[in-house]
C-alpha cells in the first residue's frame, strides 16, 4: 500500500527525542506534590513552547500540575470525523537514574553486543535481550550504561510533537482528518498521570495513549492492580534479653512474605497471570513497613487475591496480638477491556494503520498499567499504541530509530482514516 505511505521527518523526530532524554523528569511517589518533581513542569513548559510554534491551537500549560494541552483543528469543511486524541507523558521512572541522560547512536547495528560502559562492563547483549536480533542493519539509540534513556516515554511525546509538527505544516495540510486533541501528563510512573487530567478541556471523543514498545503493539487489556501497606509493629528489647520478650517486626514481615504464594511472583509469570510484589521494606526490630503491588487481569481473581492478602494479615495478627499488622489497600486502576469492547473500531483502526506502514499488529495484554485504563473508565476509550522503544526502566533501554518514524506515521494514519468519521458499523 505504498500509495497510501506518509514520510515522516526523520532527522526532526531524532532530534526532538534526543532533546526531550536531557530533560531529568524522573517522577519520586515520596514527595507528596503533584508533579511529583520539579523537572516535570521545565520539560511541560518546553512542549507548551514548541506547540506554540507550530501553531496549534488552544496550547495550555497548567502551571500547578504541569499538564500541556493542545489542539490541531480540523482540516475537511463539514467533517463528520470524531474528536480524536493522542497522549504521552513526560515523568520517566525512579526504578534506574534518569539525570544526565547520554545518549549514543548506533548506525547500522551488526547483530553484535554492544558496550554500553567500560565500567563493569555494562553491555547490552542479544543472548540476555534477543529482541536486539531482529534489529539488524538498523539505528538504536542507547544509554551510556549509567542511567534509563527515557524512551518511555519521551519517544511516545517526541512521536506525537512529530505528527503535530507535519499536520500543521503545508504539506500536512493535505493529509485530511479531523480535530486532533493532545495532552502530555506528568507522574504516570507513579500511577497518578490521570490525576488532574482535565476531560473537559482535552474535549475528544476517543483517544491512544502513546506509550508502548515494539512496532506493531497494540494494548487494550491490562492488569485489575492495587497497591498495600503493611506497618508491622514490633517490640524491641536489648538482645541479650530477649527471650520471651522480643517481637522481631522484620521476621514477621519474612513470615508474612512466606505466607503468598511462590508461584504468582512477578519473575515467575506472563501473559495474563497475575502476582503478589513487595516493592519496598524498610524497618527495625520495633516498627517495619513494606508496599506491595496486587495484579490480575482477571477481575474474580483479582479480588481473591486481595481477600488472600486480607487473611494473612489476619492470621498474624491473631497468632501476634491484635494491631500487630496494619494494613491499608486500595484499588488503583481496572482493566480497561471493558471499557474498549463497546469501541473496537479504536482497535481495528489501528491494526489498518500498522499493517500500512509494514507492521504486524501485536495485541497483548499489558503487564503494568497505562494512563489509558484510568481514562477509558473516566469515560475516555484509551488504547495503547507502541512507540519504537525496548527495555524500559533499565540501563538496557533503547529506542529503534526506524521503528520511531514509522510508529509517528501510525498516528497520522489513524487520524487521516477517522477523517469521514467513525466506521458505519460501529
Amino acid at each position: 500500500m505504498e500509495e497510501n505511505r506518509i514520510v515522516i521527518d526523520r532527522g526532526a523526530l531524532l532530534e526532538r527525542f534526543l532533546h526531550y532524554v536531557s530533560f531529568d523528569t524522573q517522577s519520586d511517589e515520596h514527595t507528596n506534590t503533584s508533579p511529583s518533581t520539579a523537572g516535570q513542569h521545565v520539560l511541560a513548559k518546553c512542549l507548551a513552547d514548541e506547540l506554540q510554534s507550530l501553531g496549534a491551537q488552544d496550547v495550555w500549560v497548567d502551571a500547578e500540575h504541569a499538564y500541556v494541552y493542545a489542539r490541531i483543528p480540523a482540516n475537511q469543511a463539514g467533517s463528520k470525523a470524531p474528536k480524536l486524541g493522542f497522549i504521552a507523558h513526560i515523568d520517566t521512572s525512579d526504578a534506574v537514574s534518569g539525570k544526565d541522560v547520554r545518549p549514543r547512536l548506533v548506525e547500522s547495528y551488526d547483530g553484535a553486543e554492544i558496550t554500553l560502559n567500560e565500567e563493569g562492563p555494562v553491555i547490552l547483549s542479544p543472548a540476555e535481550f534477543p529482541s536486539l536480533s531482529g534489529h539488524t542493519g538498523q539505528t538504536l539509540v542507547v544509554t551510556d550504561g549509567t542511567t534509563l534513556l527515557g524512551a518511555d516515554d519521551k519517544a511516545g511525546v517526541a512521536e506525537i510533537m512529530t505528527m503535530a509538527q507535519l499536520l500543521l505544516s503545508d504539506e500536512g495540510r493535505k493529509i485530511p482528518h479531523g480535530e486532533i486533541a493532545l495532552a502530555f501528563t506528568p507522574d504516570e510512573e507513579i500511577g497518578e498521570g490521570t490525576k488532574h487530567f482535565d476531560l473537559s478541556r482535552f474535549d475528544a471523543d476517543f483517544a491512544y495513549t502513546v506509550d508502548g514498545g515494539a512496532l506493531g503493539e497494540l494494548e487494550y487489556e491490562c492488569f485489575n492492580a492495587a497497591e498495600a501497606e503493611l506497618i508491622i509493629h514490633g517490640r524491641s528489647t536489648h538482645p541479650g534479653d530477649a527471650k520471651g520478650r522480643m517481637r522481631h517486626a522484620t521476621l514477621i514481615a519474612y513470615e508474612f512474605e512466606s505466607m503468598l504464594p511462590p508461584n504468582e511472583k512477578p519473575m515467575y509469570t506472563e501473559g495474563r497471570e497475575g502476582f503478589y510484589h513487595l516493592t519496598l521494606m524498610k524497618g527495625t526490630c520495633d516498627m517495619t513497613v513494606c508496599y506491595y503491588i496486587l495484579r490480575d487481569h482477571d477481575r474474580a481473581l483479582f479480588e481473591q487475591k486481595k481477600t488472600y492478602f486480607r487473611e494473612c494479615v489476619e492470621f498474624l495478627n491473631r497468632k501476634y496480638g491484635a494491631g500487630t499488622i496494619e494494613l491499608t489497600m486500595e484499588d488503583s486502576y481496572y482493566n480497561m477491556l471493558e471499557q474498549i469492547k463497546p469501541h473496537m473500531h479504536l482497535i481495528r483502526t489501528a491494526e489498518a494503520a500498522i499493517r500500512t506502514v509494514g507492521g504486524t499488529p501485536l495485541e497483548r495484554p499489558i503487564r503494568g498499567g497505562t494512563d489509558g485504563a484510568r481514562l477509558s473508565f473516566m469515560g475516555l476509550p484509551t488504547p495503547n499504541l507502541c512507540t519504537g522503544g525496548y527495555n524500559y526502566h533499565s540501563r538496557f533501554e533503547y529506542a529503534v530509530v526506524e521503528e520511531m518514524v514509522a510508529s509517528c506515521e501510525i498516528l497520522v494514519q489513524i487520524a487521516r482514516r477517522y477523517a469521514k468519521g467513525v466506521p458505519a458499523d460501529e
